[in-house]
Parts: C-alpha cells; sequence; structure tokens
C-alpha cells in the first residue's frame, strides 16, 4: 500500500501543473480608437503555454506549462458585447512565440474570444493581440446578426430621426477647471444611430461630442460619445431623454477626461 502511494505521489508531482489567472481590463485612457469601434488591447506575459479567454471585460489565463501568466497593461474602451456582436477583428500585435486565435466569440462560447499561445524562448515572452468589433452590435442599432437594422424598429422599437436644438440650463464640471454652464444644446441622431451633440457654455468654446446609440429604454437613448476636438481626451456614456414630440428634454453625461473624470447635465426646465 505505501509503495502504491508513492507511486501516486510522483505521478502528481510529475504532472503538469494546470491554473488560472483571471482579472479584469482597466479602462482605455486613450483616445485614437476609431469612432464606432470597439477595442481591446490584451497585453500578457506567458512563460511556455497558456489559453486566453477574454470575454466582456474580463480576462482568463489558464496555464497548461509553466509559470503562470500575468497581465501587462491590458486596456478595452469599452466591454465587448456579450450578445449579437458584429465587425469581430483578431490582430497580433506583439509575439515571441506562436499565437493564433482558437475561436472567435459566439453564443457557444458565452461571447468569449479564446486564443492559444506556445513560448518555447525560456522565461517569460510578451505578447499582444487587439480585439476589434463594431459599437452598437449588441445593442439596438446593429446592422445584423438579430439585433436592430437602421430604421427597422428591431429590439429597440427606434425607428425615428432626431434633429434637436433648443435653449436651457446646464453645466459641465472637471478637476481642476470651473464650472461652465451650458446654455444651448444641438443634437441629432440618424437611422443608423449616429448622435452628434453639441453643447455651448459660457465661459468656454462649445463641446462637440459624436457616437453611436447602443441601447433604447423607454424615451431614452444611452449614447457611447467621444469629443470631436481629439485634445480634450472627453469620453463616456450619455443619457439622452426624449419628450412625447421626439424632442430634447434632458441629456446627462458622466465620462472620462485622460485620467480625470467629468460631468455633463443639461435640461429644457
Amino acid at each position: 500500500m505505501i509503495h502504491k502511494r508513492l507511486a501516486l505521489w510522483c505521478l502528481l508531482l510529475a504532472a503538469p501543473a494546470i491554473a488560472d489567472t483571471q482579472f479584469r481590463v482597466r479602462r482605455m485612457t486613450r483616445n485614437d480608437v476609431p469612432l464606432g469601434k470597439g477595442q481591446c488591447d490584451i497585453r500578457l506575459q506567458i512563460d511556455a503555454e497558456a489559453e486566453v479567454s477574454v470575454r466582456g471585460d474580463m480576462v482568463n489565463i489558464r496555464t497548461l506549462s509553466g509559470r503562470d501568466g500575468r497581465d501587462d497593461g491590458s486596456e478595452c474602451n469599452e466591454p465587448m458585447p456579450a450578445r449579437n456582436l458584429e465587425g469581430f477583428g483578431y490582430e497580433v500585435k506583439d509575439s515571441r512565440g506562436e499565437i493564433r486565435l482558437l475561436s472567435e466569440p459566439s453564443p457557444r462560447n458565452g461571447y468569449s474570444a479564446i486564443v492559444r499561445i506556445r513560448d518555447n524562448g525560456g522565461g517569460e515572452g510578451r505578447y499582444h493581440f487587439r480585439l476589434t468589433w463594431d459599437i452598437g452590435g449588441g445593442g439596438g442599432f446593429g446592422r445584423g446578426g438579430g439585433g436592430a437594422g437602421p430604421g427597422d424598429g428591431g429590439r429597440t422599437g427606434w425607428n425615428d430621426t432626431v434633429n434637436f436644438r433648443g435653449r436651457g440650463r446646464g453645466s459641465y464640471g472637471r478637476r481642476g477647471e470651473p464650472t461652465r454652464n451650458i446654455y444651448e444644446v444641438n443634437v441629432s441622431v440618424d437611422r443608423g444611430g449616429k448622435v452628434v451633440a453639441v453643447f455651448n457654455t459660457e465661459g468656454g468654446p462649445p463641446l462637440a461630442f459624436s457616437g453611436f446609440v447602443t441601447t433604447m429604454q423607454g424615451d431614452t437613448l444611452t449614447a457611447e460619445l467621444v469629443a470631436g476636438d481629439q485634445t480634450r481626451g472627453l469620453r463616456g456614456a450619455a443619457l439622452i431623454s426624449l419628450d412625447r414630440r421626439r424632442e430634447v428634454d434632458r441629456v446627462t453625461m458622466d465620462g472620462t477626461a485622460g485620467r480625470d473624470r467629468f460631468r455633463l447635465e443639461w435640461s429644457r426646465r
């Protein structure tokens, strides 16, 4: 019996260790991603062999041999959609060994992108791959795959355009800057879900954003917007409330400005 236990212990010691490392990808602070595109840059340090799964903004590294893999500065401008993902792209940006896409996101794998890495160089090697997709594919303004198409009503019930310009009250605040009053907005939304929003302020230049609608609930649109002036580094999610006449009644937006955050709100009342 003792000999059998020793033999089993030796087999367990000789078997390759399989471990998982999981982390949440940080929010991207760069603003060079094209409008209408989602992007995740996954940067890892891998020793020997690992299988990497990306789902939403979570990364799981399944170490097949060697030391546990680790994050090396991964970032996403937004989580990868959990349904109706469209325009998916995969690109290797940096590698020392073999890296290949095993599986694209699909309902069968829970909309996960799965990548296999084999590194025979000894020690850790740096790997960087990029995942891209069309923003709006997981919301109400997808262009196929069961989502809502431009002007078809789809899941959001959206089948209209908005062209609004009006005065009201509002403010824009960012740390390190004086709060500016917003007195007028100009918002347009086309049937494809593209949004252009300009906020005229007192004591500063207009704040101009563009982006795409992602969801609609009742008379409230949610849109991911980026400042048109790339030097501002402003981006975030905006809530655009419409009244019964399909005119803009209220806009609120929370987002990032480089490493800071900002708050924008405006109302016709």
